[in-house]
């Protein structure tokens, strides 16, 4: 048997020996590179294992099946290590932006997002990937010298732009730039008006194909929506197809394991020819001239794409929209908001490690200290605070 190992890293690589360094100096280590001590970093985090309580789609209690943000981020790092290694990247940083990329999340989801975006409104707003940012240069507390991981210009540049540039023509939001990001910015240029590496490209559509999959195979296991529905659908039905020619007998679950992961590999490959098609076209010689580009260099062909976006409406009106997914989403609302206004409005109720953040504080400041709080908590954790708070049973 012949094992594939890592091929040199190809011309347009981030390589570590040439990281623009940390913030805070460190002497380096003669066991990891860079890339790999932010890895490890990340996966210390208190709010890396937070991830495991704190919904994707479902709320964590309703099933032990479902993926979990943790589970999640799992599978994105594994999809994203894979694509490094075929085009030569770091795995390391591809694997870090993966691990790293859903840790600004509030819990439940975009439900717990939505709401803390309506409550900071008046104070500079709230967005997960800025949150992001605030945990890994700020709220992670685990050495004496400096808050936060203190990791890499090029793991916090990727983490910042997982969507892409911030400001600038290709900028995909012309709105203004979170607060978090522009008070960082401010003394850590991040390249805001470019793209970011392509190991962070990578982590980025690792995460479309991840939750994209993800969310079919825990639909079709929960029953938001049937074979039938999905048989009708691009990309998914061709692939249930496939499974179902290939294994006429085989039970649902089996079935459903099998389509996902045929999807998966068709999406992996698609996404390799076309960023092989456009490396070809441009030939980068180094990591910024991928970043200096007017496009992302990483990317699903544009058939690819389009049914992806069907795919993406399908799920939305039938699965993220389906009456089961709302009733939690209002019970979430109401969670959030109400924590959110009485830590607000009565702060001797936080616990005393917050109460100490927002003392000398302005009304702002102790605004974005129950953001942070609440930001940070799990869904279970969220569900103890609201009953021991409100004295109010929540039906789990």
């Amino acid at each position: 048997m012949t094992i594939a190992f890592p091929a040199p890293l190809a011309p347009y690589a981030a390589r570590a020996h040439e990281s623009r360094g940390r913030l805070w100096p460190e002497k380096e280590s003669a066991s990891r590179t860079p890339f790999q001590r932010d890895r490890d970093r990340v996966i210390h985090a208190v709010a890396f294992r937070r991830l495991k309580h704190k919904t994707q789609v479902f709320i964590s209690h309703e099933g032990d099946h479902y993926r979990t943000r943790l589970t999640h981020s799992l599978e994105v790092a594994q999809i994203a290590r894979t694509l490094a290694r075929s085009l030569q990247l770091d795995e390391d940083l591809a694997e870090c932006l993966a691990l790293a990329h859903d840790l600004g999340h509030p819990p439940f989801g975009h439900t717990g997002e939505d709401v803390l975006q309506e409550c900071m409104a008046p104070y500079n707003g709230f967005d997960h990937n800025a949150q992001t940012l605030r945990i890994l240069t700020k709220l992670e507390r685990r050495r004496a010298e400096y808050d936060g991981l203190n990791l890499t210009w090029e793991t916090l540049e990727g983490v910042v732009k997982h969507n892409g540039p911030l400001i600038g023509p290709n900028a995909r939001d012309q709105g203004r730039l979170p607060a978090a990001i522009t008070e960082y910015a401010a003394g850590h240029d991040l390249w805001l008006d470019t793209f970011p590496s392509l190991e962070a490209q990578v982590a980025a559509i690792a995460d479309d194909i991840a939750y994209n999959n993800h969310d079919v195979d825990d639909g079709l296991r929960a029953g938001l929506f049937t074979f039938d529905d999905a048989r009708e659908q691009p990309l998914i039905g061709p692939a249930l197809a496939r499974a179902e020619t290939r294994y006429p007998n085989a039970p649902d679950d089996i079935l459903i394991a099998e389509a996902v992961s045929d999807l998966i590999g068709t999406m992996v490959v698609d996404v390799l020819e076309e960023t092989r098609r456009r490396l070809a076209v441009f030939s980068p010689q180094d990591a910024d001239a991928v970043r200096r580009r007017d496009e992302a260099a990483c990317a699903f062909s544009p058939d690819v794409n389009r049914e992806l976006s069907g795919l993406r409406e399908f799920l939305q009106q039938n699965m993220y929209r389906h009456f089961k997914v709302n009733r939690a989403r209002s019970q979430a609302k109401r969670i959030v908001k109400s924590l959110f206004e009485l830590f607000f409005s009565e702060p001797e109720t936080l616990p005393p490690e917050w109460r100490e953040r927002y003392e000398g504080k302005d009304e702002a400041g102790l605004a974005r200290v129950v953001c942070d709080y609440i930001a940070g908590m799990t869904d279970r954790y969220a569900m103890r605070e609201y009953r021991r708070l409100f004295g109010v049973e929540i039906q789990e």
